[in-house]
């Protein structure tokens, strides 16, 4: 736009488009480059002087479409292609935080309808789903001078001494040894200096660790309070995962999977590898709960490392598991996943691999884990027949030996029977 000495504002001619920017500018993050450089402006208009409009477009502006742009970006005839962009739009899935919910959700939305408007686009709505995801926490520190001034300290910076349940009870500047105040959790930002650089993170333990613990640390719509121990854990079971998956390719070649000539442990094993696949599926897909499905993960690395690889159906049903905890845990940790299936001697990306479908017929269950319980408290465990009737638990759990010194020569008032879980008999 051009704004005239009279105070019109006209568009410039189309002949002189495009404008050039100038290139010989300073940048120096304070006001715009061709604010500062009044000559640029000038021009003319019909032979009258003019100045050339030098605030354009709000950033939003220009950051609220570029989800359509990346559909065509190779498109030099246009915006957008709007073969390609109706193709890929909407989008499936949003993530942002809050002030993205009320600022750039509803500058986007409000593009994408001026597209659809336009021609360009055919959809109403630019995005399928929302997750607002919660605000990073860290520790901040500061000291405070006689006026009340707050220097605020880089948690990187402080020294700390915490008590038995970690609570930080001292804590002091190591570049001094002077003390500092603890100003608790809060939220990351500049002004209380408590941000946390990924990369001084990344270069201790990896990027996957730093992924790992951001999944696992809460549920994504929560706040997530960032705390080294927590790091730390995450970096350990990535190294317990390294451990399993190197100990099973030392054992050498893996016959074939046979589910026919399975034992019950072997069954027992594959069951909890395929719950936990439709589990994960379940809870990325569907509940959005990323923490969850990390948890599962940690769950069934336990039952691995207790498994036993004496023969060739251990060996495969092992092969099928450490296959499906990498496959699972790709979207979170790349790296590890994509070094340790090229160690498994695949030659195809992990990346490229089919998500994992849990098998129907793995998770029926034979024999069902069933807690007996004296008024309440637990006093036995037995494996009963997944089909068994209730009057069938209710005789099974009378009959072990240590419900029997709890019940013997009392009244039995009432039995619970909640089925596949507990036994609860009411005696007095």
């Amino acid at each position: 736009m051009l704004n005239l000495e009279n105070g019109e504002s006209v568009p410039v001619p189309a002949d002189q488009l495009p404008v050039v920017l100038p290139e010989d500018v300073e940048m120096d993050g304070v006001t715009s480059p061709i604010k500062s450089d009044p000559e640029w402006a000038k021009t003319t208009f019909n032979g009258e002087p003019a100045l050339r409009e030098t605030d354009t477009f709000d950033t939003f502006m220009e950051s609220s479409w570029y989800y359509a742009r990346y559909t065509s970006a190779q498109n030099t005839d246009g915006m957008l292609d709007p073969t390609s962009a109706n193709y890929w739009l909407p989008v499936d899935q949003y993530i942002g935080g809050i002030e993205h919910a009320i600022l750039h959700l509803l500058y986007s939305r409000f593009f994408h309808k001026l597209l659809r408007d336009e021609g360009l686009v055919e959809s109403d709505e630019p995005f399928k789903r929302l997750l607002c995801q919660g605000m990073v926490l860290a520790d901040s520190y500061y000291r405070e001078d006689e006026k009340g001034k707050k220097t605020w300290f880089s948690p990187t910076d402080v020294e700390t001494e915490k008590d038995e349940k970690g609570r930080i009870v001292k804590a002091w500047l190591a570049a001094d040894g002077e003390p500092v105040l603890h100003g608790g959790m809060t939220k990351m930002s500049k002004s209380k200096n408590n941000g946390i650089d990924p990369q001084q993170v990344i270069d201790q333990y990896g990027a996957d660790t730093v992924r790992l613990f951001t999944m696992f640390a809460a549920p994504p719509e929560q706040t997530l309070e960032w705390v080294d121990s927590g790091v730390e854990g995450a970096n350990r079971f990535l190294r317990r995962i390294w451990k399993l998956v190197s100990e099973h390719i030392a054992k050498g070649d893996v016959a074939a999977l046979d589910v026919k000539t399975l034992s019950k442990d072997q069954q027992a094993l594959r069951r909890e590898v395929h719950k936990t696949i439709q589990k994960v599926t379940d809870d990325l897909g569907r509940r959005q709960t990323f923490n969850t499905a990390v948890a599962a993960v940690m769950e069934l690395l336990n039952h691995l490392q207790k498994a036993p690889q004496d023969n060739a159906q251990d060996l495969a049903v092992m092969r099928e598991a450490v296959e499906s905890v990498l496959l699972i845990l790709n979207p979170i940790t790349p790296h590890i996943s994509h070094t340790l299936w090229q160690a498994l001697g695949h030659s195809k990306d992990i990346e490229n691999e089919a998500w994992p479908k849990a098998d129907p017929s793995a998770l029926v269950e034979d024999e069902k884990l069933i807690i007996v319980q004296v008024n309440g408290k637990v006093r036995a465990k037995m494996t009963v027949a997944a089909d068994a009737s209730k009057d069938a638990i209710e005789d099974a759990a009378k009959s072990q030996p240590n419900v029997q010194q709890f019940i013997d020569g009392k009244t039995i008032r009432k039995v619970i029977v909640v089925p596949g879980k507990l036994v609860n008999i009411v005696a007095n």
